[in-house]
Parts: C-alpha cells; sequence; structure tokens
C-alpha cells in the first residue's frame, strides 16, 4: 500500500530558529509522523537570521530560478536544502532576497510589524507549491504551522484546485497562541493583491480588514482540518475554532500528539470534506 503523503509547512522549525511552540513541533511532527509510516516533506521561510553556514544550507539550483509575481512585480525564487541528520529529515527553504534577507525575521527591531509581511506570505505559500510540483510530489495532506502559512488553504482550494497536482490535496491548520508578527493589520491593499491573484470576492470578502483574526478565519474557512495546537489560544481564536465547519483536533499534550495527529490525517484524507 503506497504510503501517505503530508507536507508540512511552518513559519519556523527547530533547530535553524530558537525554540518555540511553532519551531518545536515543526521538528517533532514530521519525525513522529514518518516513524508512523507515512512520507514527509518539510518547507519553512530561509529567514536572514538563519545561519546558513552553520546550518549547511545550499541551493537547488533544479528547483530555482523562477519568477512569482506578486502586486504585478516579479520575485525571484530561490530554493535551498538542509538536513537534520539525527531526525533523518531534509528542509526546505523559500527564500528571496527582498522579503526574507533581513536581520529580523517577522517584525522590526522596535517590534512593529513589517509593513509587508502579507506579501512575503503570499510569496512562501506560492513559493512551497511550485516547488512541491516542481519536485514531482503529490502531497495527500499539507498541514500548516504559523500564520506566514494562513494563506495556504485559499491558494489550494481556489488557486490551485484545477491544478492536479493538487486536485485531492486537503489542507490541515494549525491554530496557535503566539501571532509574533501579526499585532498589527496587513496592508490595506491586500484584497485587492488577492484578487490580482485570481481570487473571487468570495474570498476577498473575507480579509477586506486583514486582522490576525481575519486571516486565520479565512484560513480555517478553507481548511478541510483544524488543529487547537496551543493549550491556551485567545478569546477570538477560540471562536474561531469552535466555529470551524471542517473536521477538528482538540488541543493534546505532546506525549499524545503524533499518534493523534497521524489519526486525524487519516480522517481527513478518508472524508476529505466539510462536515
Amino acid at each position: 500500500m503506497e504510503k501517505k503523503r503530508i507536507l508540512f509547512v511552518s513559519q519556523e522549525i527547530y533547530p535553524f530558529l530558537p525554540k518555540s511552540e511553532i519551531s518545536h513541533n515543526a521538528r517533532k511532527l514530521p519525525q513522529g509522523v514518518q516513524e508512523n509510516g507515512k512520507e514527509i516533506r518539510v518547507f519553512t521561510p530561509r529567514f536572514g537570521s538563519i545561519n546558513e553556514r552553520r546550518h549547511q544550507l545550499h541551493e537547488v539550483i533544479r528547483l530555482s530560478g523562477m519568477n512569482i509575481i506578486i502586486d504585478d512585480q516579479d520575485h525571484p525564487l530561490i530554493i535551498k536544502v538542509a538536513s537534520i541528520p539525527t531526525a533523518r529529515i531534509q528542509v526546505y527553504f523559500i527564500d528571496n532576497d527582498e522579503y526574507f534577507k533581513r536581520k529580523d525575521n517577522v517584525s522590526n527591531e522596535d517590534g512593529s510589524d513589517y509593513v509587508d509581511n502579507d506579501e512575503r506570505s503570499m510569496f512562501f505559500c506560492r513559493g512551497v507549491l511550485e516547488t512541491v510540483k516542481k519536485l514531482g510530489w503529490k502531497p495527500d495532506v499539507i498541514h500548516c504551522h504559523g500564520w506566514m502559512t494562513s494563506l495556504m488553504p485559499l491558494y489550494i482550494k481556489k488557486i490551485y484546485n484545477k491544478d492536479p497536482h493538487f486536485a485531492d490535496t486537503k489542507v490541515v491548520y494549525s491554530i496557535y497562541e503566539d501571532h509574533e508578527g501579526f499585532s498589527q493589520p496587513w496592508d490595506a491593499r491586500f484584497a485587492e493583491k488577492l484578487a490580482f491573484d485570481g481570487f473571487g470576492e468570495e474570498v476577498t470578502s473575507l480579509v477586506q480588514n486583514p486582522t490576525s483574526e481575519a486571516i486565520t478565519n479565512a484560513a480555517v474557512t478553507f481548511s478541510d482540518g483544524v488543529v487547537q495546537s496551543s493549550e491556551q489560544i485567545s478569546k477570538e481564536m477560540q471562536s474561531v475554532f469552535d466555529k470551524a465547519a471542517c473536521l477538528k483536533l482538540n488541543y493534546l499534550p505532546e506525549e499524545h500528539l503524533t499518534k493523534g495527529l497521524s489519526e486525524f490525517f487519516d480522517k481527513v484524507i478518508e472524508e476529505g470534506v466539510l462536515i
């Protein structure tokens, strides 16, 4: 029987970035799910704070070279790769000098969010999907961690849904308490940028005021499954989770998470419809 394929897409992953709830899960879950008999791939942004020499990142020339258009501007896509030897996991990094070659990852030194975080998320999600296509690897489930992955469900269900490579792909979105880098709404033109990318009013109407809550709600609206990945989440995020019309997985402690999540992926693949 062919192994089910799970694509993990995370805003951060340990040990390339400091340990956090998101980076820890993005490090441990792929390994655990792989040990549970599934095939996995892992993608993350190549933030400027990642030490390429220490972690032995190198560019994959055959995957790099395409341009991704964001808001009518061309942006070169660079793909790098590194390994976590102790976990037998290879990690792919989405890179672009304009969007990711910065000292700080998601916010300025004064704590204010980067004004182009919306475009960085668009570029990252599309970069992942285009690279996965080049790899010729069809995921059964894409599991998203962190707000930078929040547009992935929208792209899969509304832009890439006609692409045979992703026609049967399901999306699972994890909700965390940590929303560093998303304390202010995204650019007021965000809905317009999505429209330029081909999204219709069904999507753009959800993000006219692109707050963290609105973006998370849009992500969950177009997901096949949602996971509460922090034990405590804000009232706003709890409301988004509770109202979700898709399959839901409540918070699980770490010792039960890998098994519970692997079984949840199976359920999402089997049912594959909103309930």
